[in-house]
């Protein structure tokens, strides 16, 4: 399949890499340097030479926040009969988007990104398909996932920003919490140090991504459900209450499957 690939930050990178191998890969990216250690794929100097490639699917990874905007660029470079797709963390607009623009499309979000995860290893991670997609577009991603021993789920567009509210804004606000409160620690133990891993990890994303996240319109619910946690906590504390620690302490056990 002949495939067009718009941005080569993180993701892009990691999906060209992955799909050149069995597949024909055109890449562009407005930081031409980011293309220059790709191999086995054609590095197109502005999207309009996507025209002339004549690409089966184009797949959309510009940072979140631009992914509308760059959809609107490019399309007049596609063939009609191109597969539009996206792999954006957030999806409000997207299905709106897409009914309009008459085209088939497939959206998709891999649960996981190439600076944390083993990219080598990739059958504890997730990935979503939203529900709604064309059954080709659908086919090819499922195919790719299955591939790497991704584990699949479908969700419709609605069904994904909730998800991702859970899965990711909880705990992305956890870690911008821990890193609001940081000090250095001459003695830091061992949990510190875990949380302070996952800490830099999440800071070296891109800020527009982590800004779009957490701008879901479902992350609030799960904000105002951390902080009654916290409120209930520091109940707890504040009154020494040994038993209903214990009770809490419990619940948390439950909650994780302990």
């Amino acid at each position: 399949m002949r495939i067009a690939i718009l941005g080569a930050g993180r993701m892009g990178a990691w999906l060209t890499e992955e799909l050149c191998w069995h597949h024909d890969v055109m890449v562009h990216d407005t930081d031409l340097l980011k293309m220059k250690y790709f191999i086995k794929v054609h590095r197109a100097l502005s999207i309009e030479e996507f025209a002339e490639f004549e690409p089966e699917l184009f797949i959309n990874c510009v940072p979140l926040g631009y992914t509308l905007e760059a959809f609107d660029k490019t399309l007049p470079y596609l063939p009609k009969t191109c597969i539009i797709s996206d792999i954006a963390s957030v999806k409000t607009g997207f299905k709106e988007y897409y009914e309009q623009s008459g085209r088939a499309f497939v959206s998709s979000h891999p649960m996981f990104g190439p600076t944390l995860a083993n990219i080598r290893d990739l059958h504890e991670e997730s990935a979503i398909i939203i529900s709604e997609s064309s059954k080709e577009g659908a086919a090819f991603f499922r195919n790719f996932y299955a591939g790497l021993k991704i584990r699949i789920f479908e969700y419709s567009f609605e069904e994904h920003d909730k998800t991702v509210a859970y899965s990711l804004a909880t705990p992305f606000a956890s870690t911008m919490v821990f890193a609001a409160c940081m000090k250095k620690q001459d003695a830091p133990g061992t949990n510190f140090k875990r949380h302070l891993s996952i800490a830099k990890g999440l800071l070296s994303e891109d800020d527009r991504l982590l800004t779009e996240i957490m701008f879901n319109p479902y992350t609030i619910r799960q904000l105002e459900l951390i902080n009654s946690k916290l409120a209930y906590l520091t109940h707890i504390i504040r009154q020494r209450d040994y038993e209903e620690m214990k009770k809490f302490l419990d619940s948390l056990r439950r909650n994780i499957g302990e």
